[in-house]
C-alpha cells in the first residue's frame, strides 16, 4: 500500500509518542510532528494527511494547504468546536478514545475521499439555535440541486452522486458550483451543514450513504 505522508500536531508529548507508535507500522507513519498549528504552518507541505488535536486555527492550515486531508482528534464532543471544524473543511472529526482499529479505518476512509464524523452529527447540528424555514430556504434551487444537497448531507463523493443521479462527474461539479453560489457557502461541507439546518436529512431515498461514523 502506498505510504501517506502524515503530519501530527499535538501538544501532549505522551499522546503524540503513543500515536506515532500506533501508526508506525501502517501507511500513516508520522513523518513530521508539531506542538501547535502555528508551528506547523510552513512545514506541512502541499499534500498528505494532517492529524491534529487543535480545534482553533484550523481555517489557517486549511487555507495554507487546501489539498491536504485534515483529521481532528478531540478530547470532547463540543457542538461549537465540531461546527467550526466542519466550516474549516476538515475531513474527519474523531474522539481521542476511539479504538486503534477504528482510527486506522477512519484514516483509510478519509484518504479515499470520504468524510468521517460522529454518529450524531446531524442531530447535533440541527439543534443549533438558528434553523431557517426549509420551504423558504430551498426556494430558487432546482430539483437537481436539491438532490445534490441531499447527497452532500449523506457524505457522498462526486463519483457516488454522479452514479446515483445518472449524470457525469463533470455535471455534478457544475451543479455544485452553482449550488454553492446560490446558498452563499464556500465548500461542500458548509453546504451539508446548510442543508441539515434547512430540513434535509440523510434518510432521503436519493441518498444511500451517510457521513461515515466511527465509534470506539
Amino acid at each position: 500500500m502506498t505510504p501517506t505522508r502524515t503530519i501530527l500536531i499535538e501538544t501532549n508529548r505522551l499522546f503524540r509518542e503513543g500515536l506515532k507508535h500506533l501508526l508506525a507500522d501502517t501507511r500513516f507513519a508520522v513523518e513530521a510532528e508539531f506542538s501547535t498549528i502555528e508551528q506547523a504552518v510552513g512545514g506541512v507541505g502541499s499534500s498528505g494527511l494532517v492529524i491534529t488535536s487543535e480545534a482553533g486555527n484550523l481555517q489557517r492550515i486549511r487555507s495554507a494547504y487546501p489539498e491536504i486531508c485534515i483529521v481532528v482528534l478531540a478530547n470532547d464532543l463540543v457542538v461549537d468546536a465540531l461546527r467550526d471544524a466542519m466550516t474549516a473543511g476538515v475531513d474527519g472529526y474523531l474522539m481521542k478514545d476511539v479504538s486503534p482499529e477504528a482510527l486506522i479505518q477512519s484514516l483509510e476512509l478519509v484518504m479515499m475521499g470520504e468524510k468521517v464524523f460522529p454518529t450524531n452529527l446531524a442531530s447535533m447540528l440541527l439543534n443549533l439555535d438558528t434553523t431557517p424555514s426549509p420551504m423558504k430556504s430551498v426556494r430558487g434551487l432546482s430539483p437537481r440541486e436539491q438532490d445534490i444537497l441531499q447527497a452532500l448531507v449523506s457524505g457522498s463523493s462526486n463519483k457516488v452522486i454522479a452514479f446515483k443521479l445518472g449524470i457525469t462527474e463533470a455535471t455534478v461539479k457544475v451543479h455544485l458550483k452553482t449550488l454553492l453560489r446560490k446558498i452563499d457557502v464556500n465548500n461542500r461541507t458548509q453546504a451539508a451543514i446548510w442543508a441539515m439546518n434547512n430540513g434535509f436529512t440523510a434518510e432521503s431515498a436519493v441518498s444511500t450513504r451517510s457521513f461515515h461514523a466511527v465509534s470506539a
